[in-house]
């Protein structure tokens, strides 16, 4: 509910959705809140401003329907509508993290679209978590699970100053299973990981199967340690083969943002560790409220390089 006039305000609306946890009843039945859902809901509360509100800024930290960017045959492309569903209501500005393919931007160029990185606060929780990394290219790699993650880790693996490696995917085109073309193997194009402390960096994690490969193909294949770093975990599948995958050493922490809405059963399991966002989002608002630059703030290259010198100094 609008409780205040919103006229001649700027005004923030956050929508997460992603949230599992809110549910409504429809014929004496619970059904959970999908993402349709929450979108719908947006779309309400920016209606009921009714073009009172002097500019409406939305806050999606997942990008609704990201993953289904771009054609191949006649399927339909839900992030894109969306996009310019939003434009024509009149929002000025659409900050997201991390988007899955941040091209779909091109979709509405001349509507402010932000895609945030998250990578500082990764990094500051990593290395506040782990004492005793070291940070050099003889001891550490990043790790992209898939083509389209190499962007993330290049960017990461240039500030720290290390090498990366890459896993593509070999796919079997000649049947559909589930919607897609399952995976036949994860080949890994890279230098040796042996005795290194490795980092698999990826947008999301969906149910964790190929994440969960990828780990255990870096173990076979000699790393000292692996982490993972993931914007956005969904965990769709349960956490059962994580448990599983933890227990037989498969990796040793997996990070990800609190930008979703986390299951308490998540928040608890030792291999887990979740980044906090809050602070950051704050600063976006007032960034954007007082009329600032956000370039710092959507890469923060020079945030992380002081982090990174500030860990290196103090041994």
């Amino acid at each position: 509910m609008l409780k205040e006039s919103v006229r001649d305000m700027d005004v923030y609306i956050l929508v997460d959705v992603c949230n599992t946890s809110l549910t409504y009843q429809m014929y004496g039945e619970t059904n959970r809140m999908s993402p349709d859902d929450h979108y719908q809901d947006l779309k309400r509360i920016i209606a009921a401003c009714n073009g009172k509100a002097e500019r409406i800024n939305v806050i999606m930290p997942f990008l609704y329907e990201g993953r289904q960017h771009r054609k191949t045959c006649r399927e339909s492309l839900d992030c894109a509508v969306m996009l310019r569903e939003l434009e024509a209501m009149g929002v000025h500005s659409l900050i997201t993290f991390d988007a899955h393919d941040p091209r779909v931007q091109n979709v509405v160029p001349l509507m402010s679209l932000e895609n945030v990185s998250p990578a500082l606060q990764f990094t500051q929780a990593f290395l506040t978590e782990y004492d005793d990394m070291k940070l050099d290219s003889g001891h550490m790699m990043f790790i992209a699970p898939d083509e389209g993650a190499t962007g993330r880790v290049v960017f990461l693996a240039s500030v720290f100053g290390v090498n990366i490696g890459m896993f593509y995917k070999r796919r079997d085109y000649s049947r559909i299973v589930n919607g897609t073309n399952p995976i036949i193997a994860h080949d890994f194009c890279g230098s040796s990981v042996e005795g290194m402390d490795v980092i698999v960096v990826d947008d999301m994690i969906a149910s964790g199967g190929s994440m969960l490969d990828t780990a255990r193909q870096l173990k076979d294949m000699g790393a000292k340690r692996v982490f993972v770093f993931s914007t956005f975990g969904l965990f769709t599948s349960g956490f059962d083969r994580f448990d599983k995958a933890w227990e037989e050493g498969w990796f040793d922490r997996v990070f990800t943002t609190d930008l979703v809405y986390q299951k308490r059963e998540l928040l608890e399991k030792k291999w887990y560790m979740t980044v906090n966002m809050e602070r950051y989002i704050a600063a976006l608002i007032d960034t954007v409220n007082n009329g600032g630059t956000l370039i710092n703030l959507v890469k923060p290259e020079r945030r992380i390089r002081q982090v990174l010198d500030a860990y290196k100094g103090n041994g």
